[in-house]
């Protein structure tokens, strides 16, 4: 697994779109953070706090994780390394799990330089140091593990298909539903008796919780289960291929 892993990393930085989604993430997050005028920019607000990151981020990462897993499988199968790839002496979930760690580990890649934020924010602090260190820790474990449900999402889309844009359009759509479809779905009246539970269906509601800075194991136990899931039927999709 660790040598699948590695490989897949390099395939990012052999290419110039692990470098995009590095780049582009922390551009546009500062653009809104410290540039654009608005109740966004931490300088206007006039708080020390990372609040803009956490909003803004979820939205960012909707267009740029499927960015990423888009070409976990597709590009395999386009170019017909996918069967070499299944004759390895590997597990299906083993190839799956290695994959997923690999789209992870660069979207943590892409969390690692905000830490420079942080820093910005607490020196800016008055007195300094004067912000909620627990709440900005809650959040950023709140990101990354809805990252990390993007990326089990998005992994599937590529699974399914060799197209990588129909696995990105794919993926962007059903990362949508998850964390913002089931808030919109709440809302309908018809539906209004049941809209706590449909609420806590998604995402949103969950990554909202822990990023107040409680680390819930309820929250924790759905982001988990979610990702089991669609690796889950990842799996089964590339079970099923191997015995067509």
């Amino acid at each position: 697994m660790i040598v699948l892993f590695r490989k897949e990393i390099g395939n990012f930085f052999s290419s110039i779109t692990g470098y995009i989604v590095i780049v582009v993430f922390l551009l546009i997050n500062s653009m809104f953070m410290w540039i654009f005028p608005g109740g966004f920019n931490i300088l206007d607000g006039g708080y020390a706090n990372l609040d803009t990151l956490f909003v803004i981020s979820p939205w960012v990462f909707l267009f740029l994780v499927p960015a990423v897993t888009m070409r976990l499988f597709s590009e395999e199968k386009k170019t017909g390394t996918m069967e070499l790839l299944l004759t390895r002496p590997l597990s299906d979930f083993t190839i799956v799990f290695a994959k997923f760690l690999s789209g992870l580990f660069l979207v943590f890649l892409s969390l690692l330089p905000t830490v420079i934020y942080y820093i910005s924010v607490y020196i800016m602090g008055s007195p300094v140091g004067n912000l909620d260190s627990g709440g900005i820790m809650g959040s950023y474990i709140g990101l990354f593990f809805l990252a990390a449900i993007y990326v089990s999402i998005g992994l599937l889309a590529s699974s399914i298909t060799d197209n990588q844009i129909v696995a990105f359009i794919l993926s962007m759509a059903l990362c949508f539903v998850f964390y913002f479809g089931f808030d919109a779905l709440s809302s309908l009246p018809v539906l209004k008796s049941f809209d706590s539970i449909i609420v806590s269906l998604g995402i949103n509601d969950h990554y909202r919780s822990i990023s107040r800075g409680v680390i819930d194991s309820r929250d924790i136990v759905y982001f988990i289960s979610i990702v089991a899931v669609f690796l889950f039927f990842s799996k089964t999709v590339l079970t099923r291929r191997k015995w067509k």
